[in-house]
């Protein structure tokens, strides 16, 4: 069912794991969501090893598994069986735990932006493998561990965050492993949860919004009433867009934009509640509240109301420079 404006309180997100063998940072992971206020919970754990441990971890902590063998397979052939597996868990997020497969484009592309994993370095040094062995023969002071969304650059994606571990002087690369290990598992756990529960957040949303609405014509961030608007055309310039962070009772955090009018407000209010709501004040005039704390926001659809918003202020010549740009 969709989320009405009744759900606008942070839910559990759903996480899927797959690992190849001993599930430990996944088992960081699993006990971590069963702590209070944890904003995810592990939803299945998948492997190319139907012998990995971590699966019998899994099991007995009652979380649903999946295995499938890759030997003999074609690859694409076997992400499309682990893919599925995936989908059909409700799974919104992806993270890896010790999955010894190299994963295609085509893979990552499809849980593009939902992807996290760990890595025993400090990216972007040592990428890869025998990393320990490499950040000791290389003199450096730390070694340590990362968190990134993956892409389909290895090692490669957007860091979420990072742990330093020092290097002692006798240290080898399994001792230094055996503490970066431990490193892991706060890290992970920790960055999971603050990727998945970003968007509820009105700091991560406003900086969303901030970025789609300021590439609209000689657009303006400004405050209104203390919270952040935007507006174009100068100093005599209009309005075309609030952001309200639980304004007047309500759980929503949102963007207000100018629609038609109060026919086509109440129609929207009326068909999509989950997505729309009138605005205390505001709403009297025909702006609607678009409710961004919500896990299926189509931020596509988010910018073309503010640039539909943004023409009903913006000044002849700059609509006319628009529709120019537009048909190139």
């Amino acid at each position: 069912m969709p989320e009405t404006a009744a759900d606008a309180r942070p839910r559990k997100a759903k996480v899927a794991c797959l690992l190849s063998g001993n599930g430990t940072t996944m088992s960081a992971l699993l006990f971590q969501s069963r702590l209070p206020d944890c904003p995810y919970e592990i939803v299945l754990v998948g492997s190319n090893n139907p012998d990995a441990p971590g699966l019998k971890i899994a099991a007995a902590e009652g979380i649903a598994t999946f295995a499938h063998d890759h030997h003999g397979m074609d690859r694409r052939a076997h992400e499309e069986i682990m893919d599925s597996a995936l989908r059909e868990s409700g799974a919104e997020y992806l993270a890896l735990c010790g999955y010894m497969r190299i994963l295609t484009a085509e893979f990552v592309s499809g849980w593009e932006g939902r992807m996290v994993n760990t890595h025993p370095s400090l990216l972007p040094k040592y990428k890869g493998l025998d990393t320990h062995q490499r950040a000791i023969d290389a003199g450096e002071a730390f070694g340590g561990c990362s968190v990134h969304v993956v892409t389909p650059e290895l090692d490669g994606g957007p860091l979420l965050g990072q742990l330093p571990v020092a290097i002692l002087p006798h240290d080898t690369a399994d001792s230094l492993a055996s503490r970066v290990i431990l490193a892991e598992y706060q890290l992970y756990p920790r960055m999971v949860a603050e990727y998945v529960s970003r968007a509820y957040r009105a700091d991560w949303l406003l900086k969303k919004l901030r970025k789609l609405a300021l590439v609209l014509p000689e657009a303006e961030e400004r405050d209104s009433h203390g919270s952040p608007g935007w507006r174009t055309g100068g100093k005599s310039g209009k309005y075309f867009a609030y952001f309200q962070d639980r304004f007047h009772g309500t759980d929503h955090i949102a963007v207000l934009v100018k629609t038609g009018g109060p026919d086509e407000l109440a129609s929207l209010v009326e068909n999509a509640p989950e997505i729309y709501f009138k605005p205390a004040y505001y709403g009297a005039s025909g702006w609607v509240g678009i409710i961004l704390n919500r896990s299926d926001v189509d931020w596509d659809h988010v910018s073309d109301w503010l640039e539909r918003s943004w023409r009903t202020v913006a000044p002849k010549r700059l609509a006319k420079l628009r529709d120019t740009a537009d048909e190139f």
